[in-house]
């Protein structure tokens, strides 16, 4: 429903782009992840100039939803630079040149990440529980998602007065976190950046998350982690039809099997939410093999891989190369 809301903007930007694009007669064109819009462009791109390569990085997840999209795609684009190593079988099938260059969240840098500075901007000692709260970074999310976390998170803080709650918000929703958070009865403590995000993943004893990328990186640091969301019911129900995955979660898909909880639309509600996160924080060893259960899964996901940045820009200019040697 959001995506039909949407789509005369999206045909109107699509146009513009494309439009922008030829003026400017590239080499090639990346067209990155966005789905519905990217198809859009590279369509219009294909008849404004129909010997320029065309490339997606990021393919539609085919092996979910909708395998009829990979044939779309090997249609509209010349080369799909794959972020999951068990996408190849699917695009490749329908014609589609494909490279597997990684997942680039999976090389999220957190050397510089500092737990105990964040412990000591919020007053939290070495050994005290830290709850990290990621809502999400469009706003329908915030709508919809925040505020049976924050009906956790006041659960939570009933039966633990020190609990310590950190909330990421993301630039695209700031002011809208701050606001909702600022109604909560307990104290949370919001925080904003990048830096501070990594901080927080690092710092955090268990994680409250919006299902997304974030989850993948909550994996990287190590962080323990209950996976909420929550989607207009029409599309729901309309989904509930089409995916054909147990999972949401990348790393459960991954691993074939719940290793993060997932509570997801009527399920993401405060009690079951407060129950799954007091779970883990009251139980070390439930943490512990969590933690080693996502490294598993991130492992088969291609962490410790080759760079992905560096593979997706060789793949690209060795596909110029080629389209120049012809």
């Amino acid at each position: 429903m959001e995506g039909l809301l949407a789509y005369p903007k999206v045909v109107r930007r699509a146009d513009q782009t494309a439009a922008v694009a030829a003026r400017e007669q590239p080499d090639v064109a990346v067209l990155i992840d966005s789905w519905g819009f990217t198809l859009r462009v590279a369509q219009r791109l294909r008849r404004l100039d129909p010997g320029l390569p065309l490339v997606k990085y990021v393919g539609p997840q085919v092996w979910a939803t909708r395998p009829g999209r990979a044939r779309v795609l090997a249609e509209a684009v010349d080369h799909l630079l794959s972020i999951h190593a068990f996408d190849s079988p699917y695009f490749e099938a329908a014609g589609l040149p494909t490279t597997f260059v990684g997942n680039a969240a999976l090389s999220l840098d957190f050397s510089q990440a500092d737990a105990r500075r964040l412990r000591r901007e919020i007053g939290a000692g070495e050994g005290e529980p830290v709850l990290l709260v990621l809502p999400g970074s469009r706003p329908a999310e915030i709508a919809r998602v925040l505020p049976p976390f924050g009906d956790a998170v006041n659960r939570l803080k009933a039966e633990r007065p020190g609990l310590h709650v950190v909330v990421c918000a993301a630039p695209t929703v700031a002011e809208a976190v701050k606001a909702q958070v600022a109604g909560w009865p307990n104290r949370a403590h919001v925080v904003e950046g990048e830096a501070a995000k990594l901080d927080a993943m690092k710092a955090a004893t268990v994680a409250l998350a919006c299902s997304g990328t974030v989850t993948t990186e909550l994996a990287l640091a190590g962080a323990p982690m209950v996976v909420g969301y929550r989607i207009g019911p029409v599309t729901y129900r309309l989904l509930k039809r089409l995916v054909r995955t147990p999972y949401i979660t990348l790393f459960n898909i991954a691993a074939q099997q719940a290793v993060a909880p997932e509570l997801i639309q009527a399920a993401c509600n405060g009690p079951d939410l407060a129950r799954e996160l007091a779970r883990r924080l009251d139980d070390p060893e439930l943490r512990r093999s969590q933690v080693e259960a996502q490294y598993a899964a991130l492992d088969k996901m291609g962490r410790g891989g080759p760079d992905p940045n560096e593979a997706a820009a060789e793949a690209v200019l060795q596909l110029v190369r080629e389209r120049r040697k012809a």
